[in-house]
């Protein structure tokens, strides 16, 4: 599993955001899966990344959070707390551990 959080520099929510990754992936019995954190500069860099705003969660290059058919950018997401839901983030970890099982 690939697990990677894309921030803008000085991203406000960046380290909370870290912080309920690292306890998604433990709640869900992957505490073993370390998870890389990119800042993303540039629009082309954010275009490459599928990076639609900061911060973002791809877990095996999908974000679970993304409207669909947004283009790339550099700017903050806002979500209602600041960070991603916990409960769809760990939805979305057992779901991608589940699929990369069945492969």
């Amino acid at each position: 599993m690939d697990v990677e959080l894309l921030v803008v520099s000085d991203c406000p929510d960046e380290e909370s955001t870290a912080l309920l990754l690292r306890s998604a992936l433990d709640d869900v019995g992957l505490g073993w899966v370390e998870f890389t954190t990119t800042t993303v500069a540039a629009v082309a860099d954010a275009e490459r990344h599928r990076f639609t705003d900061s911060p973002t969660i791809l877990i095996d290059g999908v974000d679970s959070f993304a409207g669909s058919g947004r283009p790339g950018s550099v700017a903050c997401r806002l979500y209602p707390s600041g960070s991603p839901d916990l409960g769809t983030l760990r939805q979305a970890l057992k779901r991608a551990a589940v699929d990369g099982v069945s492969r």
